[in-house]
């Protein structure tokens, strides 16, 4: 446990929660994305459970490698205090991103635009359209809560710069 600390640059036992709830995510999207092939197997048998089980670890296994090749790729890009943050800051972008997808929808539908009964051309448009404000006020709302506040706000500052809407950051 010492190596794997000095490792992610933990100082204090409550930063190991982000590596645990790291693991956890790619557990959980592992085994969603086992689930899906679900059909394919008598429901409750011996055989489904095994290729659930081994397919939720080997995907799990693969979204840990994809992330540390990202944790390399970004970590002179993005000033970080702590490797530790890198963890945190996927989890921001995951929470975020997902949620921001599946609240759009029932968004959609409180303003009267539902998918069966909008052309496809308006509906997803404007769905795309009505996600990035939600995405951008998430972003800054879930970063917060897992204490990365700071880094979002100049990553949003930067990208929004970029976009050519810096102006709502000026005073």
């Amino acid at each position: 446990m010492k190596k794997f600390k000095e490792n992610w640059e933990i100082t204090q036992n409550w930063q190991l929660i982000y590596p645990f709830l790291g693991i956890v995510l790619a557990l959980g999207s592992g085994l969603l994305i086992a689930y899906r092939f679900n059909d394919y197997f008598e429901s409750g048998s011996v055989t489904q459970l095994l290729f659930l089980g081994i397919a939720t670890l080997l995907l799990a296994y693969l979204f840990v490698k994809i992330s540390l090749f990202f944790f390399e790729k970004l970590k002179n890009r993005w000033i970080l205090e702590y490797r530790w943050q890198f963890i945190a800051v996927f989890i921001v972008f995951a929470i975020t991103g997902s949620t921001a997808g599946r609240i759009s929808s029932p968004v959609m539908n409180l303003i009267g635009l539902d998918y069966d009964s909008t052309s496809g051309w308006l509906y997803w448009p404007l769905r795309i359209v009505l996600i990035f404000p939600l995405y951008q006020i998430l972003l800054l709302a879930v970063a917060w809560i897992f204490g990365q506040y700071k880094f979002f706000y100049q990553f949003e500052k930067k990208m929004l710069s970029r976009m050519g809407l810096g102006f709502l950051f000026t005073k």
